[in-house]
């Protein structure tokens, strides 16, 4: 019975960071370019009672399958999902969202390398293209001064009309990155997403081309996470957790009677 206790505590702990990933996906579904997360677990080790065996001459028949006993559960794992998200018009002429495979690759102010889907671009005071938080795109993309509009083309082509000028000149080019396996990336904050070795390399190229998707100007990609979705995960979740505890009640319920025999 004392290991029940402690078999049934190793659920409750696994739902309790099932929920606390489920709150964080809620928390984020206004956010731009946020994907969602998934937890994932796997049973304990067993402990083995008797093994099983072979028969033997006689009426000796053996034991076809062994006796044994989980110890529980653990969290493994929170993939990241990245399906796509809605897309919604902004008509801001530096938002930008990528419809297909790909990330954003901007370059932190460690000097590091991080990557997004976040389009929500903005410049600084020297013109540079950055993201919300300072983070520039990578290769960088400077506006001229004087700069009346800008045109971004579905391959990633910046183009920018400066007055007295009727057509618009290019003055750079948005990259994008994709990797072998998105899901190994490490979230770092912020919408941001960083190397591993289990992500692979990056692999950098043109929108549209390599099966990276195209850029979209005045557009937003918003969070994957559906709240329905959610809400079912967390009725789940809160039940499996009950079950745990009612489980740690019985257990404790014989431990009572069994104290009791006199």
């Amino acid at each position: 019975m004392i290991r029940s206790l402690h078999t049934s505590a190793s659920g409750m702990e696994a739902q309790q960071f099932r929920i606390d990933v489920i709150s964080n996906n809620l928390a984020n579904v206004n956010t731009t370019g946020f994907k969602k997360s998934r937890a994932e677990f796997q049973d304990l080790f067993y402990q083995e009672v008797r093994a099983a065996r072979a028969g033997s001459a006689g009426e000796d028949r053996g034991q076809a399958a062994p006796l044994e006993v989980g110890l529980g559960v653990r969290p493994t794992s929170t993939q990241k999902m990245f399906t796509a998200g809605d897309f919604i018009q902004t008509n801001n002429p530096l938002d930008m969202a990528i419809e297909g495979n790909g990330f954003f690759k901007v370059r932190m102010q460690d000097g590091s390398n991080a990557y997004t889907r976040s389009g929500a671009f903005v410049t600084d005071k020297d013109g540079v293209v950055v993201t919300q938080s300072g983070n520039a795109l990578d290769p960088p993309i400077i506006l001229p001064p004087e700069t009346q509009s800008i045109v971004i083309d579905r391959d990633g082509t910046l183009k920018a009309l400066q007055p007295g000028d009727t057509e618009a000149v290019e003055i750079g080019r948005v990259e994008l990155a994709q990797f072998t396996n998105p899901a190994g990336l490490r979230s770092v904050g912020y919408g941001l997403y960083q190397q591993t070795e289990t992500s692979g390399d990056e692999i950098l190229g043109v929108p549209g081309e390599g099966g990276l998707g195209t850029v979209s100007q005045g557009m937003l990609e918003t969070s994957n996470v559906k709240v329905v979705e959610e809400m079912i995960d967390l009725i789940a979740a809160q039940r499996a957790y009950e079950i745990n505890s009612r489980v740690v009640r019985a257990a404790d319920e014989m431990l009572r009677e069994s104290s009791n025999i006199r």
